[in-house]
Order: structure tokens, then C-alpha cells, then sequence
């Protein structure tokens, strides 16, 4: 049989349980015609570059098949005729790759960082400096070496 990776763009305003429905709907049409769904990811909420039927974002998700090609033309049979379904897109490929997407492990790679209010915020602030860094009272300027502004007399115009 043949591989291949669907990607879908359903509608912004479904909830998160009617993109599962669709999702699973979409796996039913393949394995009722001789396929089967290897994957499925689910890559949520996403801005599209541009409108589409005056949508700003969309639903992602994948779909990767191992089929025969006629499930996979019902499959984008199916997708055309469905009403929150904006943009499809199937590509075959030469085998299954059963890693996250590209667009999952950059999504979990993000979550990994440290967020400001993970931040350990009982220190002072002049505690977190290092001493090394922190100058010598003696090579401090005094305060009668610094010239105050006032000192300083303005131009005046016959001084030209």
C-alpha cells in the first residue's frame, strides 16, 4: 500500500471536541475504504497567512495514511464536501515517519523555557549580583569630585 500525510484546516470558531469529531470522521472514511490511520496529530489554533472564506486562523491537524489510493481520493472527496473544513492538502511520501511533526517537537521545545513567573523572586536584587562584580568602595567616585550642572556658565552670544 501507499503512504501519505494529509494536513487539515478546519473552520477557527469549532470547539476543541467538534475538530476531534472531524478528525475521527476523516479516520473512518479511510479505514472504511481499506486504509489505515498510522497517526494523528492535532497542532490546535493556528494564524493562516492569509484570509480564507474570511477566516484569520484555523484548526490544524495531520493525518498520516498507509492506504490504497482510493481511500485516499474519498478521504479528499469528503474533505471538499465538508463545510468546516477550509484547506486540505495530501502529499504521498516514500514511507511512515512515526516522530512528532516538525510543528510539534518546535511547540514542546517552547515549553521547555523558563517562563518569568518560574523565576525565583525571594532574592534581592543587589543579592543576585555576584561580589566580583560588585565594585570597591575605594574605586567609588567621591561625591565632591563630580561637578554639579550648575557649575557649568552657558554660552553667551558674545563669546562667539
Amino acid at each position: 500500500m501507499a503512504y501519505f500525510e494529509s494536513v487539515i484546516i478546519a473552520r477557527q470558531d469549532l470547539s476543541t471536541q467538534q475538530v476531534e469529531a472531524l478528525t475521527e470522521k476523516m479516520t473512518a472514511v479511510i479505514t472504511d475504504n481499506g486504509g489505515k490511520v498510522a497517526k494523528t496529530e492535532q497542532w490546535g489554533l493556528r494564524s493562516i497567512a492569509y484570509r480564507i472564506k474570511k477566516n484569520r486562523k484555523g484548526h490544524y491537524f495531520q493525518l498520516t495514511v498507509d492506504g490504497p489510493a482510493e481511500a485516499v481520493s474519498e478521504l479528499e472527496r469528503q474533505l471538499g464536501l465538508h463545510e468546516d473544513v477550509l484547506r486540505s492538502l495530501t502529499v504521498r511520501v516514500d514511507e511512515l515517519d512515526m516522530e512528532p511533526s516538525v510543528i510539534l517537537a518546535s511547540k514542546s521545545s517552547r515549553d521547555d523555557r523558563p517562563r518569568r513567573n518560574d523565576r525565583d523572586d525571594s532574592k534581592p536584587a543587589a543579592a543576585a549580583k555576584p561580589a566580583a562584580e560588585a565594585k570597591p568602595a575605594a574605586e567609588a567616585k567621591p561625591a565632591e569630585e563630580a561637578k554639579p550642572a550648575e557649575e557649568a556658565k552657558p554660552a553667551e552670544k558674545g563669546d562667539e
